[in-house]
């Protein structure tokens, strides 16, 4: 996943990383298989709503080639992308999910909204992402044109919706991983006293 070919990820990268360190997570190597068990929500905005439901399309098509129960995947439609934040602590308070994705478009207008918009959405998702410690991912367009969002939510491989749900999943994963690995039965640390 780049935005450039300049800027890939070489291919031994990560090869080349767990060979000089103790422990490396890859996602993609983690519990094949376990996003069968695993529970996604949506918080989808009805605003630009078209560009919203072919991205929940191909995320919920990339949920299933995954082997996500569908069945245990919730989604919750709010009004635009500014309510998508408060939708997703909800989400993950809830207990009912182990992830959240939100999908939108903020497209730029020819008023100062996007710039509001667009921002104050990103920055109420990765608060409830680092609040709550579950993976809420970014699914919402930010884009100059309409084109641009048609173009960003095309029914193929390039569909930024699907996109969302596979990095739910592996993040999913990473996190999971980290969990089990060896020497400590917690990652991170705490301020303050002991």
């Amino acid at each position: 996943m780049t935005s450039s070919d300049l800027t890939a990820l070489p291919a031994d990268a990560k090869s080349r990383a767990a060979a000089r360190v103790g422990s490396s997570l890859d996602s993609a190597d983690l519990a094949p298989g376990a996003a069968g068990g695993l529970r996604v929500g949506f918080a989808c905005a009805e605003f630009n709503g078209g560009i919203t439901d072919r991205m929940l399309v191909g995320a919920l098509d990339a949920l299933d080639a995954a082997g996500c129960a569908l069945e245990s995947t919730v989604v919750a439609w709010v009004p635009g992308a500014f309510e998508l934040p408060l939708v997703a602590r909800a989400m993950a308070a809830s207990g009912r999910v182990d992830a959240v994705v939100a999908l939108g478009a903020v497209i730029r207008g020819d008023t100062g909204h996007y710039d509001f918009v667009a921002g104050e959405c990103a920055a109420g998702l990765q608060r409830v992402q680092l609040d709550s410690g579950m993976p809420v991912v970014f699914g919402v367009l930010t884009t100059d044109t309409v084109d641009q969002a048609l173009v960003r939510s095309l029914p193929d491989e390039t569909n930024k919706g699907a996109e969302a749900a596979r990095t739910a999943l592996e993040t999913v994963a990473v996190l999971r991983g980290l969990e089990t690995l060896p020497g400590s039965g917690r990652v991170g640390f705490t301020m303050g006293g002991r």
